[in-house]
């Protein structure tokens, strides 16, 4: 018997919403690693990617699957760092990773080793309390059309 605070019509809007977060992380990851100039273009965004990947605990593509099975260190090592460029961004991961973890739990599946990982790498505000959905989808536009990759609605 499901008992989350919501119901599926609202997991893949939720969904949505996670994912303009790793958008707009993606972009913070990779202009740090792109201070790294002993890498190509592509492995800067092979390693952007596999960071990002390795936070929400998602399956990359091949190219930076492979990436990141010769480069672990190199992943982990940007891990560790992440917290360090990303402070801005602390509430939307907080946020992002819980309601992802609750769609996950909704699904059938775990990711609770995401919000470890998080609290491990101190991108994860423990005390912040978990908005209503429609408060997170909210802050979420909003950050995605301050980082231009949508537009809010206009008000009439």
């Amino acid at each position: 018997m499901n008992k989350l605070p919501f119901d599926s019509k609202l997991i893949p809007v939720l969904r949505e919403a996670i994912v303009m977060v790793q958008m707009v992380l993606f972009r913070h990851i990779k202009e740090h690693v792109q201070q790294d100039q002993t890498l190509r273009s592509q492995e800067q965004n092979w390693l952007a990617g596999a960071v990002l990947s390795s936070l929400y605990g998602s399956r990359a593509e091949t190219e930076v699957s492979e990436f990141a099975r010769q480069h672990r260190e190199l992943i982990e090592d940007e891990l560790r760092l992440l917290h360090s460029y990303t402070h801005d961004l602390i509430p939307y991961l907080t946020d992002s990773l819980r309601m992802q973890t609750l769609c996950d739990q909704y699904e059938g599946k775990s990711s609770l080793a995401c919000l470890v990982l998080a609290k491990e790498l101190g991108v994860l505000a423990e005390e912040r309390t978990l908005p209503l959905p429609s408060t997170f989808m909210l802050a979420v536009r909003q950050l995605g059309a301050e980082q231009g990759l949508v537009e809010m609605p206009q008000e009439h």
